[in-house]
Formats: C-alpha cells, sequence, structure tokens
C-alpha cells in the first residue's frame, strides 16, 4: 500500500507541475479507479499502520488539490476533508496543516473568506510554526482580510509573511515546504494587493511573479497580473500580455487559471471604454483558452463537481 501510495503521489505532483492538473486528472481517475480506500469510509478503510494511513492521506492531499486546480471545488472540499481525517486518525499534523491551507484557499476562491480565516486559523498549534509553514498561514489570512474588506490589515499581514519568510528554511520545516519560495510570496503580495485595488504595487509585483520559471500552476499570476492590468485600465500592456498569452492559451492546464482569463477576457469586451485593438485582442484570448469544463475523473466514486 505505502510504496504505491507514494508512488502515485510523486507521479501527480510532476504530472501538476510540468502540465497542470487537468493533464493530471486521467492518473487521479486511474488513482481512485485502483486505491479503493480513496472512497472507502474512514471506518472500512481496511488499514491497521500508521505509516500506511499517512501515505493514504497525502496521495488524498495531492488528489483533492489537484481537483481543485482542475475546477472541482465540491470534489476538491470532499477530499480534502477525507485527508484531513485520514491524517487525524494517524497523528500526521503536518499533512494536516497542509489540507487545511489546501482547504482554506479554495473557501476564499469560492467566495467564503470568513471561513477561509477560520480555517487557517487551525493551523496553529501551542509551540510556533516553522518559518515557512507560518508565512503561508499568513498569506491565507491575508487574502480572506482583504476580501472582507480588511485593507491595513491585510497588507500589515503580508508584511509579516515576507519577514517570517526571510527567516528562512529550518530543520523543523514539513518535507512539503519546498514550494514556498521567493516567487509563490511575490505573487499572492501581488495578487492581495491587487485585491485592495492597489494597482501600482500590485502591478509590478505580479509581472516578477508571472515572468519567474516555476511550475505550471503559477500561470494563475499571469491571469491575476491581466486581470489587474485590465482593472487598471492600463490598455496597452494588457493588450501586449494577450498577444504574449493567447498563442500558447490553449495548453493551459488550470481550470482556475483558464476562468479567470476567461471573466477577464469578457469584462474587456463588456467595457466601452475598452479601446478596439484590445478589444479584438481579448475577443482572441477567448477563443483560444481550452474547454473550461472537464469531463468528471471522480463521478464513479460519488463524488461530484
Amino acid at each position: 500500500m505505502i510504496p504505491q501510495a507514494l508512488r502515485t503521489v510523486e507521479r501527480l505532483v510532476a504530472l501538476d507541475a510540468t502540465s497542470g492538473a487537468t493533464a493530471a486528472l486521467p492518473a487521479v481517475r486511474e488513482a481512485l479507479r485502483h486505491t479503493p480506500e480513496l472512497s472507502a469510509g474512514p471506518g472500512r478503510i481496511g488499514i491497521r499502520t500508521n505509516d500506511e494511513l499517512a501515505a493514504l492521506a497525502e496521495l488524498c492531499e495531492v488528489i483533492g488539490w489537484i481537483l481543485f486546480d482542475a475546477g472541482f471545488n465540491g470534489a476538491a472540499h470532499r477530499m480534502n476533508a477525507r485527508a484531513l481525517a485520514l491524517a487525524e486518525l494517524c497523528g500526521d499534523r503536518w499533512t494536516a496543516r497542509f489540507v487545511l491551507l489546501n482547504d482554506s484557499m479554495l473557501q476564499a476562491h469560492t467566495g467564503a473568506p470568513r471561513t477561509a480565516l477560520e480555517t487557517a486559523a487551525r493551523v496553529n498549534g501551542a509551540r510556533a510554526l516553522p518559518a515557512r509553514v507560518s508565512s503561508l498561514v499568513l498569506i491565507r489570512q491575508a487574502h480572506a482580510i482583504a476580501m472582507l474588506g480588511g485593507r491595513r490589515e491585510a497588507v500589515d499581514l503580508m508584511d509579516r509573511a515576507r519577514s517570517r519568510f526571510l527567516d528562512g528554511v529550518s530543520r523543523h520545516d514539513p518535507p512539503w515546504a519546498w514550494w514556498i519560495d521567493g516567487t509563490e510570496l511575490l505573487g499572492h503580495r501581488g495578487w492581495v494587493l491587487a485585491r485592495l485595488r492597489r494597482w501600482d504595487q500590485a502591478i509590478p509585483l505580479l509581472h516578477e511573479a508571472a515572468t519567474a520559471p516555476g511550475p505550471s500552476y503559477r500561470n494563475l499570476f499571469t491571469a491575476q497580473l491581466l486581470s489587474a492590468l485590465a482593472r487598471a485600465g492600463a490598455w496597452r500592456d494588457a493588450e501586449d500580455l494577450i498577444a504574449r498569452l493567447a498563442p500558447a492559451a490553449a495548453r493551459i492546464g488550470s481550470v482556475r487559471t483558464t476562468r479567470t482569463l476567461s471573466r477577464t477576457a469578457s469584462r474587456l469586451l463588456g467595457r466601452p471604454a475598452t479601446p478596439s485593438p484590445l478589444r479584438e485582442a481579448a475577443a482572441f484570448l477567448l477563443e483560444s483558452l481550452p474547454a473550461l469544463r472537464p469531463t468528471s475523473p471522480v463521478r464513479h466514486v460519488g463524488f461530484r463537481a
């Protein structure tokens, strides 16, 4: 059980990083089909050791993330709940924390910032968290607070997140903390500032994060950059970004990203003030984006998108 689950985790993470969540969906479907423990009730899993439960919890966490980025929010939340239950059952507190951070992001994404804030708060414990993990908690809180209108508090939280990140890595970091790097912090800082409509600060940060090399899911920063440019009325910059983005848009593997791009392009088309060249570019981007609704990989095990 353990080697198979960990091999599946490695395969899913690699597919997601290189090609995006939608490219990983067939492997998710295969995992769900060949690992009955992924859909069995916690009391009927038939696993006895903590190591086996921890491996299964980690697999559920990765599947939950992929389902979220592929646009299956309800199924992702349910898989997160399963991962959390398994992690708590075997005492794997670090996987439980990771799942809570993922679910907080999902809740903010689906318009529930107060719930996202409460979920992020559950990550804290009696002992101080390592710097990277603490930084991520503060990032999740900053997004939620910004959505709730807390302008000064959201900026303060991102300042604290940056300060904690600069404290560096430590031997106490969990295995999954590797992906919390400077680009991730930069992109989220720009995104939070964009939520606050502080365009002059947000746009350079999002541009730097969007143009840095990194895994496929960071295309989301490019989508947030285009949104910020459009909302700020930076027409020429928005047109230039679409010209660079549209030729490769069909290969974007994140439904979160394609939906953000689609909403921005539709807004540009609906604004009378949008210049004609940008309107044409927005129409071209809409035509270039992949289909927004992938075939569900989870319907046969009782999940619904």
